[in-house]
């Protein structure tokens, strides 16, 4: 993901500058943050507008609704029998300064909107965000969690995951932490396609770093989600991705059987930012 400008970045080095630690926890806040806080906050409800009149969004959203949302009759292609109401969001970077994160938690709002999933139902985190951009998100109802989770979060009722140009490890950790077909099929990702990862990489190195994502990429289903050219930057490469569970039952028993953590011994740069280990 890249930033114009003097707004506009390198998700990759964003990342890694935030390696050094986090923003401090001080819940007393001055008055400039106050200030940024609310600024942060303007900036979205404006891309959140303009991003409302887009054709790309209106593409989105009748796709969407269509898949996951159950009309009256109760049909629609989400596996599982509970109703779509959790959703998680990993790696949006600094919305304040960043025109392509603020789209991307503009498309969220929206999406949540339509879905009808409660904001405050919907967890988010990134390292990097500042004390202003979590108290916006906290205005606009979201749950900021205060712990790196790494993308291992585990999965009990159907969960739509909104991973857009997360690290290969998230998606892999996140595999990994819900590694039954069972749990599998509750999860629900908008994020970077599977098969457009394998295809940039050594097939050898996909199967030994990422052998979760590796597994599942013969048996998911990607719908590949519209991108204008004005927001290619944005929303490029992007898909909704689902486990059947049919599919995933064609996969070896062999394969479900006590998953091994992923270490990531041979990942030179790993593209997410670890939590800090105990010693």
């Amino acid at each position: 993901m890249a930033c114009n400008n003097e707004e506009w970045q390198v998700a990759g080095r964003r990342k890694g500058a935030a390696r050094r630690g986090q923003h401090p926890s001080n819940p007393k806040l001055d008055s400039h943050q106050v200030s940024d806080c609310k600024l942060d906050k303007q900036k979205m409800t404006n891309a959140m507008n303009e991003l409302r009149g887009e054709d790309v969004w209106m593409e989105w959203r009748d796709l969407l609704s269509k898949r996951l949302l159950s009309n009256a009759s109760g049909s629609s292609d989400l596996n599982g029998d509970a109703s779509l109401q959790h959703c998680v969001c990993y790696g949006l970077g600094n919305f304040a300064s960043c025109v392509s994160s603020r789209y991307q938690l503009a498309m969220l709002l929206l999406l949540l909107e339509t879905l009808q999933i409660p904001v405050g139902s919907c967890s988010v985190y990134d390292p990097v965000f500042s004390v202003s951009e979590c108290d916006a998100l906290k205005e606009l109802g979201f749950t900021v969690l205060t712990e790196n989770e790494e993308g291992k979060r585990p999965v009990y009722q159907p969960t739509l995951f909104y991973l857009m140009h997360c690290g290969k490890a998230l998606y892999n950790n996140l595999l990994w932490r819900n590694w039954t077909p069972q749990t599998l099929q509750k999860i629900i990702i908008i994020g970077n396609r599977f098969h457009g990862i394998q295809e940039r990489m050594l097939q050898r190195e996909f199967e030994r770093d990422y052998s979760f994502l590796s597994n599942v990429t013969s048996v998911c289903d990607e719908t590949p989600l519209p991108c204008a050219p004005r927001f290619m930057d944005v929303f490029n490469d992007t898909a909704l991705i689902q486990f059947p569970l049919e599919k995933l039952n064609k996969l070896p028993e062999t394969m479900w059987i006590e998953p091994s953590e992923p270490l990531y011994q041979h990942c030179q740069d790993l593209e997410i930012i670890q939590r800090e280990r105990k010693s």
